[in-house]
């Protein structure tokens, strides 16, 4: 498997622990914010962001979907409302988010709709075939092992089936680059720090969209794990970016 620079990028570096581990501990301390933060770190944009890459599973009307990275549960109940799917499950590794994602889950009596479950990107406890769509909201730049995880997303769809990927990026022209270099460097670890009491989230956060393979580089990864169709649309200027493949 190759090695991408983004593989490396953890929120400490001094750490013996692997990234998985440092990652998942970060979401651990930061989940009592998270929600909050989306919200007001990016104006609540992160909202038409989530909308407009759950759209892009309308044309195949997916009844089973996997929802990686799940979080706090923001995509799976988004999707559940947009896509009126048979059942959703989540995963992640972090229990605390995960905690979060149940309590919102239930609190909107989605409860035998969508599945919370403790689990890995790079080994997804169920049988080949088993889903029609895979979602995957800002959690790729946190994978261990990016073609691992993606190999292993393909592996677990069926064959038609969609993986829709919604990840930041970085704006190619010189006004917002600007505007957004001087956001992620001292507003956002800044902003971080004030309502998390974890400046190095977001310190990682900069760092690890910095070395991401963004844009042509990431479908041509997933041309070459095997997926076709691929396409990617970047949203607002660039900031963020939503891909696609199917298996």
């Amino acid at each position: 498997m190759t090695q991408f620079a983004h593989d490396k990028v953890v929120p400490l570096s001094d750490s013996e622990l692997s990234k998985k581990e440092q990652v998942a501990d970060m979401f651990d301390n930061i989940a009592y914010r998270y929600d909050f933060l989306n919200r007001f770190l990016s104006a609540g944009i992160d909202i038409q962001w989530r909308k407009k890459a759950i759209k892009q599973l309308k044309d195949i009307d997916p009844k089973k979907i996997l929802d990686v990275a799940t979080g706090t549960a923001d995509v799976a109940i988004m999707t559940a409302r947009i896509l009126q799917p048979e059942q959703i499950i989540g995963i992640d590794i972090s229990d605390g988010m995960l905690s979060f994602g149940r309590k919102k889950i239930d609190k909107l009596g989605l409860g035998n709709l969508i599945e919370l479950l403790n689990g890995d990107s790079e080994t997804i406890n169920f049988p080949d075939n088993s889903f029609d769509a895979v979602t995957v909201a800002f959690g790729v730049r946190n994978f261990q092992n990016l073609e691992k995880g993606l190999s292993e997303i393909k592996r677990v769809l069926k064959p038609g089936g969609k993986l829709v990927v919604l990840e930041f990026s970085k704006p190619k022209a010189a006004v917002v680059k600007q505007v957004y270099n001087m956001y992620m460097n001292v507003v956002a670890p800044s902003m971080g720090k004030l309502f998390s009491k974890n400046r190095n989230a977001y310190k990682y956060l900069d760092e690890s969209i910095k070395k991401f393979p963004e844009g042509k580089n990431f479908t041509t990864i997933l041309d070459q794990l095997g997926y076709t169709h691929t396409y990617c649309k970047p949203l607002s200027f660039g900031i963020c970016s939503i891909y696609c493949g199917v298996k």
